[in-house]
């Protein structure tokens, strides 16, 4: 962004001069529109050369050793005092849109609630104040911890093993497919083929690729799923395995999963699963009883971790028999005498874990991410985590059925989705789109759904309601999509400058991504 902020507003504008905003007589000298606070730019606010601290003359002064290394132009940075900072940041932050305030529907990304009791007990000093530094003797809870962590998402899984040092969704992935790929090595083989179906989430072909798999897709049929003929069809010596989504991108439960398995298997290749989607199935289908060997689990989908979680997330990847011997080290063990430790590098030949593909990070996961995890499993207990599944569906579905008709659901002859709804942009007038009716979201109070993804839909807006939202919440917003769809179908001119009611209007995407203005001198 530049000095001109991006609704083209300076401080020394009157207000009818602020771009966008055609009725000054709506507008105020100060720019903020009773508590929407109009905020400029860091650089606009401070002034080079100001401090909120003072520093006398002797503090200031450098040795002759440093004299060297002074700058021979002052540094351009704005200088604010403490409050001015402050304040900055706060109203900045009130322009965000978050979890707390409303929902979040964005398909694919299962934004949900964030229970206040895993915040309280991930705050406790024992897990709040732990170093990855520390000697081990001293974090023996902490390791408590990551073992009953571990326990519960093998048994949730029906899988053999796990590890829990890959930071997100992404290296999980890429923990599962190095497994893959040592345990082809072990046996000799060299399989370089790895098939991934239209469906699949995109990390998938990306991670392979990274891994040194070359990648082949896998065809849809006219209901959404795999092609299982076509999967048959390309199976063979060089297939190493198949990455698969399920439930897919399209919100929908891949029946033929086992056959799936079962045919991969005998053709020698192995099955990673992506388990983003974890969610909408979690204590009522377990994937290691569908033949799958390796999924990874984004803790923040399904467990509700924050996104992020202040730093590493953290995507834990359970394994099925064949290649949990072939996980990554680190990873928590309990003794026969009942003490859970680490079994380090050094451990592996005297433990029977030689054949690891090594290591995944520097440290053996965030602690955070797990003690949130676990809380909120241990909180829900059994019956808890099937309603979880269960409303997630339900609350889906409810979506769908809701505004199939208004517009286009290209699946929705085919039976129930899971956890997230698709819609299309079927029969929108010409020169509307989508991005249209996402952008008049905003202006109805909501973050938008996910927009043209997956890529096998035209058009397509992936929603995501998850279990934690109310039907009264979910009937506000469904309100809205009827009333913007119709806009759209009637092709309402307003529509395609929206929002108007939000602290920015709509941008030049195009212009934004290609000659980005980056400091306030327009540069």
């Amino acid at each position: 962004m530049s000095a001109v902020n991006a609704a083209g507003w300076r401080p020394e504008m009157g207000p009818a001069q602020h771009p966008g905003h055609e009725n000054a007589a709506h507008l105020t000298a100060s720019g903020d529109k009773g508590l929407m606070l109009e905020e400029p730019l860091i650089f606009e606010l401070g002034k080079p050369g100001s401090t909120g601290v003072d520093i006398d003359a002797t503090a200031r002064a450098m040795s002759p050793a440093l004299a060297k290394f002074r700058r021979k132009e002052q540094a351009a940075l704005p200088g604010l005092t403490e409050p001015e900072t402050v304040r900055h940041y706060t109203r900045l932050s009130r322009q965000n849109y978050a979890i707390d305030l409303g929902p979040f529907p964005l398909g694919s990304c299962t934004m949900k609630h964030n229970p206040r009791l895993n915040e309280k007990v991930a705050r406790m000093a024992g897990f709040a104040d732990v170093h990855p530094l520390q000697p081990q003797q001293t974090v023996r809870g902490a390791y408590e911890v990551i073992n009953e962590l571990a326990h519960w998402l093998i048994t949730l899984t029906g899988m053999h093993g796990v590890a829990m040092s890959p930071k997100a969704g992404a290296h999980g992935e890429l923990c599962g497919v190095l497994c893959i790929k040592a345990a082809l090595e072990a046996r000799g083989e060299d399989r370089k083929v790895m098939l991934v179906p239209e469906s699949a989430h995109g990390t998938n072909p990306a991670t392979a690729a990274f891994a040194g798999f070359s990648i082949e897709n896998i065809p849809a049929t006219a209901e959404g799923r795999v092609d299982l003929a076509a999967l048959k069809a390309r199976l063979g010596p060089d297939v190493a395995g198949v990455m698969i989504t399920n439930p897919n991108t399209c919100g929908l439960f891949e029946r033929e999963m086992k056959a799936i398995c079962d045919a991969v298997h005998a053709a020698g290749g192995y099955v990673y699963c992506d388990g983003a989607n974890f969610n909408a199935i979690v204590g009522k289908v377990r994937p290691g009883d569908l033949g799958v060997d390796a999924m990874h689990i984004n803790l923040h989908k399904t467990f509700s971790t924050p996104h992020g979680g202040g730093g590493p997330g953290s995507g834990p990847v359970v394994l099925s028999e064949a290649l949990s011997p072939f996980g990554p080290l680190p990873f928590t063990s309990r003794t026969a005498d009942g003490v859970v430790h680490l079994v380090e590098e050094e451990d592996a030949v005297t433990t029977g874990h030689d054949r690891s593909f090594g290591r995944m990070a520097a440290f053996h996961g965030q602690m955070g991410m797990f003690t949130r995890a676990l809380t909120y499993i241990l909180s829900h207990g059994a019956d808890g985590l099937r309603q979880v599944a269960e409303d997630a569906v339900l609350n889906a579905n409810y979506v769908l059925r809701s505004l199939d008709g208004i517009l286009d659901a290209p699946f929705g002859a085919t039976g129930p989705c899971m956890h997230e709804a698709l819609f299309s942009d079927e029969n929108f007038p010409e020169g509307f789109s989508t991005l249209d009716l996402a952008k008049g979201l905003i202006d109805e109070g909501f973050h938008p759904m996910t927009v043209y993804f997956p890529l096998v839909v035209h058009g397509a807006m992936l929603i995501e309601p998850t279990e934690t939202e109310s039907k009264a919440g979910l009937d506000r917003f469904i309100t809205s999509m009827r009333s913007l769809a119709a806009r759209a179908k009637n092709a309402d001119p307003s529509l395609k400058t929206a929002p108007h009611f939000a602290p920015r209007r709509r941008l030049d995407e195009t212009q934004a991504a290609r000659k980005p203005v980056l400091n306030w001198r327009g540069e």
